[in-house]
């Protein structure tokens, strides 16, 4: 259920921007009657990241809601998200420029790994070893070490690779179209999070005991 609450905000957003052309021009008409600042144009392309935006504001509201509700907790991360979305979909909405939209992944991508990479220095046990060590026993501290460290590493090169991709960033001039970018924050930065999440489990494999291994 939790994975599903998460997935909810960046799917709708990812429809909403690929169906935006095809929603009825009453709907559209509706939502700027019921958000004057959203100033929508039914068939303008352009328009559909703006819809999307709100969506994905909504969305992740309702879901930290339901997770506080049905899970009687919400854990920082989600928080955070919700915070930055606030204000750079805000932003992107007060302003009518998606640049701000398009720098929030890297933007929380950094902050994460700004998190994981201060927890070695501030506590007695790195992020990292702090989420997971309910789940899995390592008693060589330099291997959690190593595990963090490898979070920093991907929260860095997944914000680079959102830089990359989306239009209105994009330092080193490949000019991926805003499309482009719209499927990479979808599927692009989910594949590399399952392909990270795979290569770690390779790595703790071979410092679980002999016991653990068998029972995987």
């Amino acid at each position: 259920m939790k994975q599903l609450l998460d997935f909810f905000p960046i799917l709708l957003f990812f429809i909403l921007y690929k169906f935006y052309l095809d929603l009825p021009d009453d709907f559209i008409i509706v939502i700027n009657n019921l958000i004057p600042m959203m100033r929508l144009t039914p068939g303008e392309a352009s328009d559909a990241i703006y819809l999307a935006t709100l969506v994905a504001i909504i969305a992740t509201l309702i879901q930290v809601t339901l997770t506080a509700v049905i899970m009687k907790k919400v854990e920082k991360m989600p928080i955070i998200t919700l915070v930055l979305l606030l204000v750079f979909g805000g932003a992107t909405l007060a302003l009518k420029d998606p640049l701000f939209i398009q720098w929030k992944p890297t933007v929380i991508n950094w902050l994460f790994g700004v998190v994981f990479l201060g927890s070695q220095f501030i506590g007695a046990k790195p992020l990292v070893q702090r989420m997971m060590a309910q789940a899995i026993e390592i008693e060589d501290p330099r291997v959690w070490l190593q595990l963090n460290l490898s979070w920093v590493g991907f929260f860095l090169v997944a914000g680079i690779a959102n830089m990359i991709v989306a239009p209105e960033i994009d330092p080193f001039g490949f000019q991926f179209s805003e499309d482009t970018w719209v499927d990479f924050k979808l599927f692009g930065l989910m594949g590399m999070t399952i392909a990270f999440v795979i290569a770690q489990a390779f790595f703790l494999a071979k410092y679980l005991p002999e016991t653990d291994k068998e029972t995987s």
